[in-house]
Parts: C-alpha cells; structure tokens; sequence
C-alpha cells in the first residue's frame, strides 16, 4: 500500500520528528510504500493568497502552485497525520496544507452546492499527535484535531476505513519513560497499518 505521511514539526531534534521516523520506519518495515512529506523539511508555502482564494473553485487552475502535492495525495491509498497540537489545533504549516491541497476536484467536487468526496482511494487513515496539555484540558475544550481526523477527515476517505488516533498528551509533564512508550506504540500500531 501507498502510504502518504504528512508531517508538519520545524525542529530535526524533536520528538515529533522522532515520531515521525518511527512512523515512516514502522510502515515500511510493514511492507507499505512511504510516501513522506515533511511539510517544513520541503518548503511548503502554506499561505492562501487573494490569488488562491479567487480560483478556489476553478478545476484544475486551482492546482497550480501545489499540483505536485495534489498528486501525492490523489496517489496515497493509506494516510498519516503526524504533528504536535499547539493551542489545541494543528499547526499553522498544516492547516495551511489542508487549505491549500484539499481543493475542488482533489479531495471534493462540489456541484450545485453538492458536496462529494473524492479520496475514497484512500483505506487507511492514522493520526500521531503530541499535546501539550493533558487529556482532561483538551477533552475540556472539544478537542478540535481529534475531531477533524476522526469525523471530517475520515468522512472524506473510503466508508468505513479504518482510523487510529494516537495521542501523547501533557508533554508539558512528559518523561523519557512516557515518550518512549509512546514511541514504542506508534511503531507497534504502524508495523500492523
């Protein structure tokens, strides 16, 4: 299976980028295609400009500038969000992704108000998160990034696929015991993607 990894962490010696190798090392040692897209690592422009907003809609104008990573989306048949939440919402490199790749005529078409998802391709969907405050706190506030992968994102891909959602909360308190555990699951969970 094509797995797209979508990562989305600026520091090389961070845990999250150590989550994201041991997802990437996981799915292959699975036997799955990585398809690793380290969204800082590339350069990924996330703003929406006037100019990307006024041809929204317009298929396939609408691709231009991010074409490359429409493809790598529309190609994945499995897919893993690995990112920190900060201030209990993705990153503004990632949001931006969303904004920018999951277009009209890539992860949706939309006719007469209709909406129809389109990444029905993909089978398999995964989430890594790191949180820095605890479950409780981010239970308290509905929890956003849980919601978007486990509702609208999995409403997006094939019905009834399956989803993992894997969170270390309170890195605040985290310790090398807590990190590693959490490092030794991910890996676990993705080695049976």
């Amino acid at each position: 299976m094509r797995v797209l990894v979508v990562h989305s962490h600026p520091q090389e010696q961070s845990f999250g980028r150590a989550l994201y190798q041991r997802t990437c090392e996981g799915l292959e040692k699975a036997g799955h295609e990585v398809d690793g897209c380290n969204l800082y690592e590339e350069g990924f422009d996330p703003v929406l400009s006037a100019h990307d907003r006024d041809i929204y809609h317009d298929v396939p104008e609408n691709r231009q500038r991010v074409d490359a990573y429409c493809e790598r989306l529309k190609a994945a048949e499995g897919l893993v969000i690995c990112t920190p939440v900060w201030n209990f919402g993705f990153p503004a490199m990632l949001k931006g992704y969303f904004d920018r790749v999951w277009l009209p005529g890539v992860s949706f078409d939309l006719e007469d108000g209709k909406l129809t998802p389109t990444l029905r391709h993909i089978t398999k969907l995964a989430a890594v998160m790191t949180y820095g405050g605890s479950r409780w706190r981010a239970f308290l506030v509905g929890d956003p990034p849980r919601k978007i992968v486990t509702r609208v994102v999995r409403a997006q891909i094939k019905l009834g696929a399956p989803v993992r959602y894997l969170a270390h909360y309170d890195m605040n308190n985290a310790t090398p015991q807590t990190t590693g555990a959490f490092l030794d699951k991910v890996g676990q969970t993705m080695e049976r993607f």
